[in-house]
């Protein structure tokens, strides 16, 4: 990889603050009934991916030079007794953004450890570091979980 892994941290979390937790600007999906979000900088190209709105798998690529170097995959959503209510989904889905803003470059995947407002509490776990990695994140309002997500991933090994 001709990129180091602080390079690569540093990039996503420009990357991710402006994609989905910076409310960025959708663009042409390569896939029918995908959302699209993009971020570019220099020789670097960071493309998140997915489909749905309570339950919304998907997929984040980082591309050098246009080789795919680096990826995560995620999935999880609403818990299914909140499948319908697109407003209280929408509230969620905004704190999960305000969480997914606090990125840090030590663990450039998804939100911070620990995060309060108010009755909402974002909480993440993974382990591992930018070349390999595993975490949970959840959403808890009054105390009760609303939301989780499994993510995967790390650098891509070519032949």
């Amino acid at each position: 990889m001709e990129v180091s892994p602080e390079k690569l941290a540093g990039f996503l979390v420009k990357a991710k603050s402006q994609a989905y937790a910076g409310d960025g600007k959708e663009i042409r999906p390569q896939r029918p009934s995908f959302k699209e979000l993009e971020y570019k900088e220099e020789d670097l190209e960071y493309r998140d991916s997915y489909t749905g709105f309570y339950f919304a798998p998907g997929q984040e690529i980082v591309r050098f030079q246009g080789r795919p170097i680096w990826a995560m995959s995620y999935s999880g959503g609403m818990r299914p007794e909140y499948h319908g209510q697109k407003d209280f989904a929408k509230q969620t889905f905004t704190f999960l953004k305000k969480a997914l803003a606090m990125v840090e470059e030590s663990k450039p995947f998804r939100g911070p450890k620990n995060l309060g407002d108010g009755e909402w509490q974002y909480t993440n776990a993974s382990e591992g570091g930018i070349t390999d990695f595993k975490g949970t994140e959840h959403i808890f309002l009054k105390g009760k979980e609303v939301f989780r997500q499994h993510y995967i991933g790390g650098l891509i090994i070519p032949k």
